[in-house]
């Protein structure tokens, strides 16, 4: 029985998790929610980690009911994300493993992300869609590695959406991305936008523009609401992640697909997604804000499997990387 440790901090969440051979036992998580209309920047986010990573490594280890010798391996997200909030994990992982006497192992946040996924759904070989505030790639596994088949060619779509909600001066709790999805249901009339697939690629700087642009007027002249913004941003795209997933798919041979990352938990692009599946005859897979939303026990996971094929981080490469 391997029991990893997991800490992860490449943007605004806070998380501690712990697992033991594939199995949950802790999960804890806090977020650094800025005000209405604002983003978070990164010396206030890693102040935030600062602030409250020893009581959630505590709250962890008592939700788990092990104690520190009882851990194995001790794994921190080493990136992509934020420089000062990843460096504030990593020395707290760093000053961890050298006070426990443990390995310590440097996780590829991505990778958690689907190590996380294919744990909790049990999905064998799926099509990857990782969409987050950060990241928006089409993965697959193909010769012993994680392969990008398509990507954001600028911003993330939860980049995208975050920054539309700041437009609309939406609340920040729990998240952006939730809140227009609330106010999406709500929406009825689809405004005409961009619709920008370069291939395997995506592209949402322009379409973000656009909408920043015309969502005053739109709004001052009565004919769209805040939600049939929302609403028509949201069609669009995910319209758009549908159609490159569904290629991949298709290049792939695969018949199942698995959505990772925070955007993940939308229930439309779940919805969306899932209609195309149906239509292949293939199969969805999608996790909760549980595993969804960035969280330490998906660092420890994929450290976990990391670990037992024999790979360990250096000490000297104990580094973090933004990209």
């Amino acid at each position: 029985m391997v029991i990893a440790i997991g800490f992860e901090g490449s943007a605004n969440k806070l998380g501690v998790g712990i697992v033991r051979d594939g199995v949950v036992l802790s999960n804890c998580r806090q977020t650094y929610i800025t005000p209405p209309g604002e983003g978070f920047l990164p010396r206030e986010t890693a102040q935030h980690h600062r602030s409250v990573i020893l009581a959630v490594l505590s709250q962890a280890l008592q939700e788990a009911a092990v104690m520190p010798e009882q851990i194995d391996i001790v794994c921190y997200t080493k990136g992509p994300g934020m420089a000062s909030p990843l460096q504030t994990v990593a020395v707290v992982a760093r000053t961890i493993a050298q006070l426990w006497n443990k390995p310590i192992i440097g996780v590829n946040h991505c990778i958690g992300h689907i190590e996380m996924g294919r744990l909790i759904t049990g999905s064998d070989n799926p099509t990857v869609l990782y969409v987050s505030g950060g990241n928006t790639q089409v993965i697959a596994y193909s010769r012993n590695r994680y392969r990008i088949f398509g990507e954001t060619i600028d911003i993330a779509i939860g980049n995208c959406l975050d920054r539309f909600a700041r437009v609309l001066k939406l609340s920040n709790d729990p998240s952006p991305g939730y809140n227009i999805e609330k106010l999406a249901k709500e929406g009825k009339k689809l405004l005409p936008l961009p619709y920008v697939v370069k291939g395997m690629d995506v592209s949402f700087s322009g379409i973000l523009s656009y909408i920043q642009k015309q969502s005053h007027q739109l709004l001052n002249s009565g004919k769209y609401s805040p939600e049939d913004l929302c609403f028509s941003l949201q069609e669009t795209l995910f319209a758009m992640l549908v159609e490159i997933t569904e290629r991949a798919m298709a290049h792939c041979g695969s018949q199942e697909v698995l959505i990772v990352g925070g955007v993940g938990c939308n229930m439309r692009l779940q919805e969306m997604m899932g209609a195309m599946c149906d239509e292949r005859g293939a199969k969805l897979f999608a996790t909760d804000e549980r595993f969804c939303i960035d969280n330490g026990v998906m660092i420890a996971q994929a450290g976990l499997e990391m670990f037992k094929s024999g790979n360990v981080t250096k000490w000297h490469d104990t580094t973090v990387t933004q990209r």
